[in-house]
């Protein structure tokens, strides 16, 4: 199933797995002036192909290489539209890794495709897009921002001001320079448009409030694991319980995972 909105001159594409008549996790893609920021997943590909078919559609960016950000890439290929990647995210999208059953479920695999490499700005009619580097939920992944409209197209960076889950290869130490970086552009405004579906129009205040939360979260897991607690007595003290999605995802998105990379986080100012 598909979801559409609009925020300014910006559509947000909402797409998920219905299960019951309902959504099961959404995944959002944006369009602005002819651009496709990511793809989507596999099992919407078809919604979201008779969608942009009534829209205009030059370019198409991956912000990493995620299945439920590159699902479409090959029909959309098929119709002529260029798609670009963060150079370290290419090899991922011309061969997929093996998913986990869960997340073929939910998102389904990815066709391979070879994507050409971002440049540093992609230009439609109306707008000029800055690719910035910003690694910590994936290697090569890259925001999109549009500076004379404060318009900021996260992906997975930013999930929420305070997240509890993460998955096991993220970056924390990443995560927050990314984030930094993002929060010091010199633009008048800055809008979070994520992946998640999340729009932040402070996004200045919603990074640092995430920094500073990350920050404080790696100081409190050192100080317990120098007291010698285990990690999930860490996990229990600073976060509760385990969450429901540790079960779901096997593991892969857990609680204890983001301690363990606070514990691994090397802060620099």
């Amino acid at each position: 199933m598909i979801e559409t909105s609009r925020f300014e001159e910006v559509t947000q594409i909402k797409m998920s797995l219905e299960l019951g008549g309902r959504p099961l996790y959404w995944t959002s893609a944006y369009l602005v002036d002819g651009l496709l920021i990511d793809t989507g997943p596999k099992h919407t590909v078809e919604e979201l192909i008779n969608y942009l078919k009534h829209q205009k559609i030059r370019f198409a960016v991956n912000t990493h290489w995620h299945e439920d950000h590159i699902g479409a890439n090959k029909i959309l290929q098929q119709m002529g539209v260029q798609i670009f990647a963060h150079r370290d995210s290419i090899p991922l999208i011309s061969k997929p890794l093996n998913l986990p059953p869960y997340r073929e479920w939910v998102w389904g695999v990815p066709e391979p495709t070879e994507v050409l490499p971002v440049p540093e700005k992609i230009c439609t009619d109306s707008y000029q897009f800055e690719v910035i580097e910003t690694p910590g939920h994936s290697e090569g992944h890259i925001a999109l921002v549009e500076p004379s409209k404060g318009w900021c197209f996260s992906g997975d960076l930013f999930y929420g001001e305070k997240p509890k889950v993460t998955h096991p290869k993220a970056n924390i130490s990443e995560t927050i320079n990314s984030m930094r970086k993002l929060a010091a552009l010199r633009t008048r405004r800055l809008v979070l448009l994520t992946s998640t579906g999340i729009m932040v129009e402070d996004g200045r205040k919603a990074l640092q409030t995430c920094i500073n939360y990350l920050e404080e979260l790696t100081q409190k897991a050192k100080k317990l694991k120098k007291k010698g607690l285990s990690i999930n007595a860490i996990r229990e003290k600073l976060l509760g319980e385990e969450s429901s999605l540790a079960q779901i995802t096997m593991g892969e998105l857990s609680s204890e995972n983001l301690i363990r990379l606070a514990l691994q986080n090397n802060p620099q100012k």
